[in-house]
């Protein structure tokens, strides 16, 4: 009789060597995708872009964000994506008085006067980028006499 050797050692063992490879390869995927870099630069530029002061915010699924004047990155598990600004540049904001204009505050009742508020822009356009953890991303674009900046952070 021709047939398919069932009971043959050599096919168990073929059959063991390909369930492991099979769960190497299964187990080594990411879990989730890389996080939507394109998304939070897209919200960014709408509100850089506005003609009237505006605002937004950017739920992500990203563990960390590195904000830059020009771009961001975001990563997690999936991976880390970037994406570029095209109405750059942003202030990215950490801390400090510039939160709170970030949050809504007006920035005349944050600073004395419209130096201080400038200021308050050069130095943290100054600061080197770190990744930062966050779930969301907050923007802010804010206009004081004539002056205007996108204030974004994580």
């Amino acid at each position: 009789m021709i047939g398919p050797p069932v009971d043959s050692p050599a096919l168990h063992a073929g059959l063991v060597v390909a369930a492991a490879a099979f769960l190497a390869v299964a187990g080594s995927l990411p879990a989730r995708p890389a996080p939507d870099a394109a998304g939070v630069a897209a919200t960014v530029d709408a509100v850089a872009a506005g003609d009237a002061p505006a605002s937004a915010t950017h739920d992500h699924a990203a563990e960390a964000v590195r904000l830059r004047p020009h771009g961001v990155a975001m990563r997690n598990d999936g991976g880390t994506a970037r994406a570029t600004f095209a109405f750059g540049p942003v202030v990215a904001v950490v801390d400090g008085p510039l939160r709170r204009v970030l949050r809504g505050r007006s920035p005349r009742t944050v600073f004395r006067d419209r130096d201080a508020f400038r200021e308050a822009v050069a130095t943290a356009r100054e600061r080197e980028p770190g990744w930062i953890t966050s779930d969301r991303i907050a923007v802010r674009e804010v206009s004081w006499d004539g002056y205007r900046v996108t204030l974004v952070g994580a």
